[in-house]
């Protein structure tokens, strides 16, 4: 598969998920501007049969490699991100969730579903856009929120893309998160206001804001249920001292940005 084949599929795949971002993409690309994708992230839990490395493999043999890593001690999860040797495609950012740190009930439903997940699964492409492998019930999925909203994600949604991410380096008329942001909202949409709405700053290279992910009418195996789906983030990255715009990610805005599935 090319990288273009796979981004494509992921992309269309997130749009299914979440039409809200197609909308803003197409909102975008009325006012004249062009919506180039800075980075797509992926959640899985940390294990040898579909963590970070499983994932990471499928874009390494694309010429993606490892250029970054990253820790979030309260939300106990590990992330790596990803760039193309081309530089041209978008960076891939992916997760995964601590298992070993959680408490023995969400630990142990972590791994019910896991073992529902064919052993060859994760060693295909799509595995990467291939959802939810296991049945679950909408009860389990609120117990397991109640202590990691990160871990009910995955539950409800399985293995696809979080979010993609507009580079508002590349726009022209949007091309500061205010405007972009008072854009967005006039549009109907609601931001992530964790942290504020603007998480980041010059200072640190990197600015994003995101929408709230919408609900999603999801089936659990005792009925179907609307829960936080996917979300749109923004970023803005600014040049180093060397003049190179900054190409990392900064953990306490990251941080904030994975609050964009909770629930409200």
């Amino acid at each position: 598969m090319s990288i273009k084949v796979l981004l494509q599929s992921m992309w269309q795949d997130y749009c299914d998920l979440n039409p809200s971002a197609k909308k803003i993409h197409d909102l975008f690309e009325d006012k004249g501007e062009t919506v180039v994708n800075d980075h797509i992230a992926l959640r899985t839990f940390q294990h040898p049969k579909l963590g970070l490395k499983v994932l990471a493999r499928h874009f390494e043999v694309l010429g993606y490699k490892k250029m970054g890593e990253y820790r979030f001690e309260e939300k106990k999860l590990y992330a790596e991100h990803f760039e193309h040797v081309r530089g041209e495609e978008p960076k891939i950012f992916i997760s995964e969730l601590e298992l070993h740190r959680l408490s023995p009930f969400v630990r142990d439903e972590c791994e019910k579903m896991i073992a529902q997940v064919p052993a060859t699964a994760p060693l295909n492409y799509d595995f990467l856009y291939s959802g939810r492998h296991w049945t679950m019930s909408h009860a389990t999925y609120l117990a397991l929120a109640a202590e990691s909203e990160y871990a009910s994600w995955l539950a409800a949604f399985g293995f696809r893309p979080n979010h993609f991410t507009v580079s508002v380096n590349h726009l022209s008329k949007l091309a500061d998160l205010p405007t972009l942001n008072a854009f967005v909202k006039q549009n109907g949409y609601v931001l992530n206001a964790s942290g504020g709405e603007i998480k980041g700053s010059v200072a640190v290279h990197l600015e994003q804001s995101s929408t709230m992910a919408r609900p999603v009418l999801t089936e659990f195996s005792d009925g179907k249920f609307e829960v936080p789906g996917c979300y749109y983030e923004f970023a803005k990255r600014y040049p180093l001292a060397d003049g190179k715009l900054y190409q990392g990610f900064v953990e306490k805005s990251a941080d904030k940005i994975f609050e964009s599935t909770n629930r409200q």
